[in-house]
């Protein structure tokens, strides 16, 4: 008769296409884990995964299982947590990871919403992945989905990026794409990076080309970049939440509206605590519109 705990490891087995990683997340060694596969294995009377030296790949009998075991065993750990949770005190601190900018307009005002404590660390995209990766944060805001073994991924929103000028800019009337490309690389620039992040974007995919664009200022601080227009310094690419904040004492303006471009952020977090109430709970909280 098969055991409870070899549909456990096979679920995370399946989930994070290695051993090794189950194991680890189940804090149990290789050797055990694997004890588990090929007891299950002999159980149902066939192999459950291909073995590859990269990956573990399911086979249809894999695939078949999964599909039968996964809402069980999860309804199971969930009610278990459920009792567990009911007696155990909430945990004090949440660690979250996110740009500066994004948690300044986004987090910050919702504090005293959350139920635990909070403590926070900014970054980039790919810093903040790393340091989740190591557990050394609970939840990350990212714009990039990154495959690490172990991390999941929900979507939090979809966020807007226009060309932002000094609001007294001069812009001659143009109606040819050609001419807004050839007048827009010809202005002064302010970039969040060396490497035109976002303004790249805006090239791509309006005008299906790099820019050649070498910026006067780089600030990566789009409150101090949003400052550095308004003081007349050039133009930049903002999100727009940014200006919907300061809408009516903005000295600044949008150009060509039809220009913007769309970014996906996520939250990301550890596979082994999307149980957690508390963590969805402040997900909730983040991703409610003000």
């Amino acid at each position: 008769m098969a055991d409870f705990e070899w549909y456990r490891s096979f679920i995370h087995i399946y989930k994070n296409h290695s051993v090794s990683e189950a194991a680890r997340i189940r804090s149990m060694t290789q050797p055990a884990m694997s004890q588990h596969l090929a007891a299950l294995e002999a159980e149902v009377g066939g192999a459950l995964f291909n073995r590859t030296s990269r990956k573990m790949v399911p086979t249809e009998r894999g695939k078949q299982l999964y599909s039968q075991l996964a809402p069980l065993v999860e309804a199971l750990e969930e009610a278990t947590l459920g009792f567990k949770f009911a007696s155990v005190p909430a945990l004090s601190v949440i660690r979250i990871g996110s740009a500066h900018e994004f948690y300044s307009e986004h987090i910050l005002p919702k504090l005293r919403q959350f139920n635990t404590g909070s403590i926070t660390r900014f970054g980039t995209a790919e810093s903040l992945l790393e340091v989740l990766k190591e557990d050394q944060l609970d939840l990350v805001v990212t714009s990039k989905k990154l495959p690490i073994q172990g991390v999941e991924y929900a979507k939090l929103m979809e966020e807007q990026f226009v060309i932002v000028a000094p609001r007294s800019y001069e812009v001659p009337p143009m109606e040819n794409l050609k001419r807004k490309e050839q007048w827009l690389t010809s202005q002064r620039w302010i970039s969040y990076g060396l490497e035109l992040p976002m303004i790249r974007r805006i090239w791509r995919e309006h005008f299906k080309q790099r820019p050649l664009i070498q910026p006067a200022h780089v600030i990566p601080n789009l409150h101090m970049m949003h400052r550095a227009i308004t003081n007349g310094e050039g133009i930049g690419v903002l999100p727009t939440y940014i200006l919907d904040k300061s809408a009516q004492t903005d000295q600044t303006k949008v150009l060509f509206e039809e220009l913007k471009v769309s970014n996906e952020l996520f939250f990301a977090y550890k596979s082994k605590h999307n149980h957690l109430n508390q963590l969805r709970e402040i997900m909730s909280i983040i991703q409610e519109r003000e």
